[in-house]
């Protein structure tokens, strides 16, 4: 709890810029942004984030409301880092240990970036369709992901994701 404290303090009293992107993955399979809710164990923030993913490459910046850095995460081949605005480094081979490690949960960064493209990341999955045909309702690696709205390009603009004692939601407003 006293690492979420901490970030929750890095996120109202972050002073830097809006950080930029740095890490350049060869091929970009998506670029989005938006703002988070989150509440953890009575704990709550929100943010914006600005998330580029591609296979051999990905970075996820968190802002403030007020849009100063608060973290950046990012993975290029198996190493992942998430260095906060002190700046202090964290390191990991995966990033649902990292988050574990300086949040004090694991956020479900693997399966987020299929999840967000409405569709089961690897694994064992359960799933729910709506009346229109897309995805509504997802079950993997123990959390449900809830497509709550859709873009006009079909594409999923506000989801719930729970798991036991954490509640994430996610407004995409940009996809490119």
């Amino acid at each position: 709890m006293p690492r979420l404290l901490g970030l929750a303090a890095a996120l109202f009293l972050a002073g830097c810029a809006e950080p930029a992107f740095v890490v350049a993955p060869r091929a970009v399979e998506f670029e989005l942004s938006g703002r988070f809710a989150v509440s953890y164990r009575g704990e709550a923030n929100t943010g914006n984030l600005a998330w580029r993913h591609g296979a051999d490459a990905e970075e996820l910046l968190i802002t403030s409301p007020l849009g100063q850095g608060v973290a950046r995460i990012s993975r290029t081949g198996r190493e992942v880092v998430l260095t906060t605005p002190e700046p202090r480094e964290y390191r990991a081979t995966d990033a649902e240990s990292l988050t574990e490690q300086v949040l004090g949960f694991r956020l479900p960064l693997a399966g987020l970036a299929d999840w967000v493209r409405a569709r089961p990341g690897p694994g064992a999955s359960q799933s729910r369709l709506d009346a229109e045909g897309r995805l509504a309702e997802l079950e993997q690696g123990g959390w449900r992901i809830q497509y709550l709205e859709y873009d006009e390009g079909k594409r999923p603009s506000r989801l719930r994701m729970t798991y036991p004692g954490v509640d994430l939601r996610l407004a995409i407003t940009q996809w490119k």
